[in-house]
């Protein structure tokens, strides 16, 4: 048998890891977590389904892979994306490698509509290609099943799409042969539109969203445009909605939390979970009601960017924490880099085989513990990581008549607040070390707007200090995020070092 790993990425959707979305994952936290490594400082290149998906899958920054939005003008699945950099992810590379390919579920939001290739497209480097069309749905939707459409509808256990994404991942295990496996499995859960279920569809019905020192808080002229806009402090009855929100979206994860256990007890019956590399991420985090903002992400905030990043597989030691500072252009190379393929000079992210290998020097359990490691080692710690985001806006708005054009996402239902601005572009540091927890935010918008977050003094992001920013320190920040919006390949890896 090949000796080389195997790889288990579950992706989800939208699974934030600051607001609870981690606490109905008790499997995955035993099997995976408990037996491996959990990252508590994981982030994400763009707080957006499509930019940051392409992110993971070529191992590039937002600037690199041109897919800005989750539109197809903004290359989401567009011609650009499969000309280039589809051809170039870690599945490509790993299925020349001599690895046999499994995808199923979410791939990118416009996968499979006509002007998108439509559903005969499959991407390369796949064997086994199950490709949903569109975004996040639970029932009623369309498969690519190896350029064949598949169509579903309504039925509670044959349609239920998480359930589909698992009885398909058990078929290609059982037909495995002794080659090493990539299995990428994608489900829609927790997004919208958030239906659990049948049999989980009344938990968590007495919890209510955290409420954080940032929920539901009236936003001054510190914060950018977008969130200075319409309704603050948010009416009781969409509070009550944002709660059944944060009920829905816990409980359509039980499902993932059973199809992750089900498939490490399957590994584990073939004899291949002790050479598995079994990964659960999610694409972005997500806010519910901070800053009075009642449901989505595309915020620079930690809500919105830091997510889930957990691990188990050969010679990894068992229940560890990790502080080191990652980003999801990480995955890619690391994937690579442990299955002894060469890692591509154009990929940004850094392989972290390294800090894997060496954990058990490396982790840590405490706070406390991280302080006094960080002074010993501050390489351990140091690290600035790119957010990238590009504003999408709309013309009209349906049951929101009476706002003004550039804003989008604007939800009737929950008091006409938007999601997005034409202006709600901007580009952000997020750094860490022994001495520095920062947020550095410029918007490219008629203001020239930043925001600076000391999170070890103000962990919920309430207090803009770009006031009080002196201006040497200002100055060194915007030449490492210019020079960080610009950076290719190692160039990128080399400006990650850099905290100021």
């Amino acid at each position: 048998m090949d000796q080389r790993p195997s790889f288990v990425l579950i992706l989800t959707d939208d699974q934030d890891v600051v607001l609870e979305g981690m606490w109905p994952m008790q499997h995955t936290k035993m099997l995976v977590a408990e037996q491996g490594l959990t990252f508590t400082n994981a982030f994400v290149a763009s707080p957006l389904c499509c930019p940051s998906r392409s992110s993971i899958l070529t191992g590039q920054y937002v600037h690199n892979h041109y897919t800005i939005n989750n539109s197809l003008s903004g290359q989401c699945n567009g011609q650009h994306w499969r000309d280039g950099p589809e051809k170039k992810t870690f599945a490509a590379h790993l299925h020349f490698a001599g690895y046999q390919t499994f995808y199923a579920g979410k791939y990118l939001n416009q996968y499979g509509h006509t002007a998108a290739g439509g559903l005969s497209h499959v991407p390369p480097g796949w064997d086994w290609w199950l490709g949903l069309k569109g975004n996040s749905r639970y029932y009623n939707y369309s498969l690519s099943v190896n350029g064949s459409k598949e169509t579903h509808d309504s039925h509670p256990d044959k349609d239920y799409l998480t359930k589909v994404i698992w009885q398909y991942a058990l078929d290609f295990l059982a037909q495995l042969s002794t080659h090493p496996f990539l299995i990428v499995l994608a489900p829609p859960a927790p997004h919208a539109p958030f239906i659990p279920e049948p049999k989980y569809a009344t938990n968590f019905s007495s919890l209510k969203a955290p409420r954080t020192p940032n929920f539901n808080v009236k936003v001054t002229k510190e914060k950018h445009w977008l969130l200075r806009q319409g309704k603050q402090i948010l009416p009781d009855e969409v509070v009550v909605k944002i709660d059944r929100v944060f009920q829905s979206r816990l409980c359509t994860l039980l499902t993932v939390d059973d199809m992750v256990k089900d498939v490490v007890e399957k590994l584990k019956a073939l004899s291949r979970l002790d050479n598995t590399f079994v990964i659960f991420t999610s694409d972005n985090g997500y806010h519910l009601g901070q800053f009075s903002q009642p449901l989505d992400k595309r915020e620079p905030y930690e809500t919105d960017i830091r997510v889930p990043l957990v691990m188990r597989g050969p010679d990894l030691p068992k229940g560890h924490i990790l502080s080191y500072p990652t980003t999801n252009i990480d995955l890619a190379p690391t994937l690579l880099d442990l299955a002894s393929v060469p890692i591509p000079n154009y990929m940004d992210g850094t392989s972290l085989k390294s800090v894997l290998t060496n954990s058990m020097a490396n982790y840590d359990r405490t706070q406390n513990e991280v302080r006094k490691m960080g002074r010993h080692n501050p390489k351990q710690l140091r690290r600035t990581v790119l957010v990238e985001h590009n504003g999408e806006g709309t013309v009209k708005h349906p049951g929101c008549e009476n706002l003004s054009s550039g804003v989008s996402g604007c939800n009737p239902d929950f008091a006409c607040k938007c999601e997005d601005s034409w202006n709600n572009t901007y580009a952000c540091l997020r750094q860490l070390s022994s001495h520095e927890d920062r947020l550095f935010c410029q918007w490219a918008d008629d203001e020239d707007f930043e925001e600076v977050y000391d999170l070890t003094r103000d962990p919920w992001q309430l207090n803009n200090t770009i006031a009080y920013l002196p201006p040497g320190l200002h100055k060194k920040l915007h030449n490492l995020l210019h020079n960080l919006q610009h950076c290719q390949g190692l160039r990128c890896s080399d400006l990650a070092g850099f905290v100021v």
